[in-house]
């Protein structure tokens, strides 16, 4: 068993973040000749030409591609990103046939949780956590019934935010705890990118990763390509 002990976050988000226990093997396998898709929402979209398949954007996406690659010349894995700015778990789940499913990927990646968040505090249309997690199981079933993929989880984040959004704060807590708890229930690869992004606000100003707390920079999407690359092995 890996035990992973609670973290004190401190500084800026004056916040404790505590670990799941894990009992099952965590990393990622992937292969020479597999299929990786990455879901999400803008984050993962980053602006990727609709109109071309193949399209990766200019993201975190495209940075794992190009780094696998340099890194392992010889395999020949194909990325396929379908991320949608603004898209929410219940768009996920509503496109998941066509834009999981029907691909049949060896490998598959999601991020979403930020978009729940935000639509419930400024869009006037409130996610619960408890339809979260209905919605994201549901997903999560619908893809282990139908192909026998690595899946990797990525936690939403949010950088550092004022005292006044606090509220945002707890909100986004309480879905990542669901992406970790699922994780646990599903045997998942687990990305750990809000605590990654609180570490790396310390040591660089929460602006350097990030113009809003939201939508990464450069350096936020190489961070998280980075994250994403440490859980993965090449077999």
């Amino acid at each position: 068993m890996r035990r992973l002990m609670p973290l004190q976050l401190t500084g800026v988000l004056n916040i404790r973040m505590f670990m799941l226990e894990t009992d099952w093997e965590a990393t990622m396998r992937i292969n020479s000749s597999a299929t990786a898709l990455f879901q999400g929402d803008s984050i993962t979209d980053a602006g990727r030409n609709r109109n071309n398949p193949l399209d990766l954007g200019t993201g975190y996406v495209m940075n794992v591609a190009e780094r696998f690659s340099a890194r392992h010349p010889e395999a020949n894995v194909k990325f396929l990103n379908r991320g949608i700015s603004g898209n929410r778990i219940k768009d996920l789940k509503d496109r998941w046939q066509k834009d999981c499913l029907y691909l049949k990927p060896d490998v598959v990646s999601i991020l979403i949780g930020v978009n729940d968040t935000l639509g419930t505090f400024f869009w006037g249309d409130p996610r619960s956590i408890e339809g979260f997690e209905e919605d994201f199981a549901f997903i999560l079933n619908l893809t282990r019934k139908n192909l026998d993929p690595q899946i990797v989880l990525l936690e939403p984040f949010l950088l550092p935010s004022p005292k006044e959004q606090m509220d945002l704060r707890r909100d986004i807590d309480a879905r990542i705890n669901v992406v970790r708890k699922l994780a646990h229930e599903y045997e998942t690869a687990l990305v750990k990118l809000d605590v990654i992004f609180s570490e790396a606000a310390k040591a660089k100003a929460p602006e350097f990763w990030s113009t809003d707390g939201v939508h990464p920079t450069l350096a936020g999407h190489a961070l998280i390509a980075d994250s994403w690359l440490g859980e993965m092995e090449f077999a």
